[in-house]
């Protein structure tokens, strides 16, 4: 057996392991593109080259973290004796029954399989990244909505709180909100308590305006939203969920109350705009004609109407936070130390980049490239929603 992989191998071997992933590829762009034309805004992406190509990237990271048992060949964590640094094919010392005989990609400063920490990576970034973004939305949308279309004193006050997020530097915000030292403060709890509370807000006004005529149908819908959103809200916020379902480690909540927190205030302002264009259409003097209530109007009028613009920004938003969480990790305030997040990586392997630029170089490009996919896959869906 060789002791060094060529190039050519192991890109061959990686495509390899990638298998489940190219599978699931090509399954979701065969039903895609077969029912685009029943699928909405998300069927006409395939008609834009950009868009699909986004789109790809985007799902080959996503379905890499999904998959990202099936794709390692070792333990992310594992330090094997004598492959400190390796270079990238490098051989493993006496590989046992199971164990796969190469580093991919080489290892770390620890010895560990940077092929596998690139690729849990993925799921450490996308475990994050898409929930705090939406976790954002529906506080930005739930106080933005009303703010836009009653206007007054509602929406000063709002505004006013907005721009006084919005004026800190975000990283320098990130990173006083992430410290060590906060969490003894208790302000990211505090921050929990708040934040996480939206959701239940936005589902159940969204239900109770939309059922409101049908009082066993709303109540029903409305009574599930409680009951699932509470029983989740007492375990994310404070970890007391009985049943132990719900929770999430103190570094894990430092983050995603950071990036809820940071992102909420821009969703807050882009929903407002929105909003105060859209309240002047005839189609919301007509729902007013009808006798409508006003909750109907931004919920079930206006909000689908902006779907286009939002749904841009969406994608967009989970860029910036991917880059975010990146930065976070980069300056050790990531998840966890042992974390195979891609900031953290990168802040690992920067430090012997002029010897061996592997360990940095391979994160850096997995970053990269998940982002550049995202602002892809916004430019497409912006081409289409723009022809609705």
């Amino acid at each position: 057996m060789e002791d060094l992989l060529s190039w050519g191998q192991i890109f061959g071997r990686m495509a390899s392991q990638f298998l489940p992933v190219w599978v699931a590829l090509v399954v979701t762009y065969a039903l895609s593109i077969t029912f685009k034309r029943k699928l909405g805004l998300y069927g006409k992406l395939f008609d834009s080259v950009v868009g699909m190509i986004g789109f790809g990237i985007v799902m080959f990271w996503v379905f890499t973290a999904l998959l990202a048992n099936m794709v390692i060949t070792h333990d992310p964590l594992a330090q094997l004796s004598g492959l400190k640094n390796a270079v990238p094919g490098s051989l493993v010392p006496n590989p046992g029954e199971g164990i796969y005989p190469y580093y991919l990609l080489g290892g770390d400063h620890l010895a560990r399989d940077v092929f596998s920490r690139m690729v849990m990576g993925a799921r450490s970034v996308l475990s994050i990244a898409p929930a705090a973004t939406a976790f954002a939305f529906m506080v930005g949308v739930t106080l933005g909505l009303p703010a836009g279309y009653f206007g007054g004193k509602f929406d000063t006050v709002l505004s006013f709180i907005a721009n006084l997020v919005l004026a800190f530097p975000v990283i320098l915000l990130f990173y006083l909100l992430v410290t060590p030292e906060i969490r003894v403060t208790g302000i990211p709890v505090y921050l929990a308590a708040v934040l996480f509370i939206f959701p239940i807000l936005f589902f159940s006004i969204l239900f109770n305006a939309r059922y409101f005529t049908n009082p066993p149908r709303r109540n029903l819908y409305v009574g599930a939203v409680l009951v699932i959103g509470l029983w989740a809200y007492s375990g994310l916020a404070f970890n007391m969920d009985p049943l132990g379902v719900w929770s999430m480690e103190p570094n894990l909540l430092n983050v995603f109350v950071s990036v809820v927190f940071v992102n909420s205030p821009t969703v807050f302002r882009i929903v407002r705009g929105i909003v105060m264009d859209l309240k002047a259409r005839d189609y919301v003097a007509a729902g007013q004609t009808r006798g409508e209530g006003p909750w109907y109007i931004m919920l079930w009028e206006i909000l689908p109407n902006a779907r286009g613009p939002l749904i841009v920004d969406f994608c967009l938003r989970i860029g910036y936070t991917t880059i975010l969480l990146g930065t976070l990790g980069f300056f050790g305030l990531g998840v966890s130390p042992d974390s195979p997040d891609w900031g953290s990586t990168i802040d690992d392997g920067r430090k012997l980049l002029n010897l061996v630029p592997h360990p940095a170089v391979v994160p850096a490009l997995a970053l990269m490239s998940l982002v550049l996919g995202l602002n892809l896959l916004a430019d497409g869906l912006r081409e289409e929603s723009l022809k609705d």
